[in-house]
């Protein structure tokens, strides 16, 4: 046994629909602005602006059941549904049609930002780590397994209100296309996870708000903001 100087942390990790096993988490990669009406919303052209991406760290996953804090240093807390993939495998310059081979299941989440903090971020040039790398910000269903990418709704509502109602066809980038771009700028491992981008329709979230994200043939997430 490894002695270390100060406790280790815990794996995080996600339940697998179906089984008794679970899935550890390595890292969470994000890409933003992959819906044209999210990015129109967002100020930006979805014909001119290549795939951005972003992180958030493996311990910012919620799994089913676990509980979201209203963040710190926030006064705009927001909803951002995905379609997450998981991977059982990697490597780097994967092409993309050899992507999908990747793949481990895939499952629904939300990016949870602070909005007023991205904001900052983008007028000073700055990174998004403090908008979007923060505790918590990763809730997560259990991971559907299969490496076809699931098709139709994409949703979210708030208290029983429909917030967000997309779908996956819209999305600009494809889940292949987004393995093989990531893998051009890391080098891709098992247990990775890729939150794919949300349609349009986010917003704020408020201490005590029921949240509920589904991605058909994907999963369903939920949580209250505590």
């Amino acid at each position: 046994m490894t002695d270390y100087a100060v406790p280790a942390p815990a794996q995080p990790s996600l339940p697998i629909e179906g089984s008794a096993q679970r899935f550890p988490v390595h890292r969470i990669y994000c890409i933003g602005r992959n819906y044209g009406k999210h990015v129109k919303e967002m100020g930006g052209d979805p014909k001119d602006q290549p795939p951005v991406f972003f992180m958030k760290p493996a311990d910012a996953v919620v799994p089913p059941g676990g509980a979201v804090p209203y963040p710190l240093a926030t006064k705009n807390f927001h909803h951002e549904i995905e379609l997450v993939v998981a991977l059982k495998g990697g490597g780097a310059n994967v092409p993309a049609d050899k992507a999908l081979g990747l793949v481990f299941g895939y499952a629904a989440g939300i990016d949870l930002t602070r909005r007023d903090l991205q904001g900052l971020a983008k007028d000073a040039g700055a990174p998004w780590d403090s908008g979007k790398g923060f505790d918590n910000s990763a809730p997560c269903s259990a991971i559907t397994p299969g490496d076809a990418p699931p098709s139709g709704k994409i949703t979210l509502s708030i208290n029983g209100v429909a917030k967000q109602d997309g779908d996956l066809g819209d999305m600009i980038w494809s889940v292949a296309e987004i393995i093989a771009k990531a893998s051009e700028l890391w080098t891709l491992q098992p247990g990775d996870l890729i939150f794919t981008g949300t349609p349009d329709g986010v917003g704020p979230l408020l201490a005590g708000d029921r949240v509920v994200g589904e991605v058909q043939g994907a999963g369903r997430v939920e949580f209250t903001v505590g």
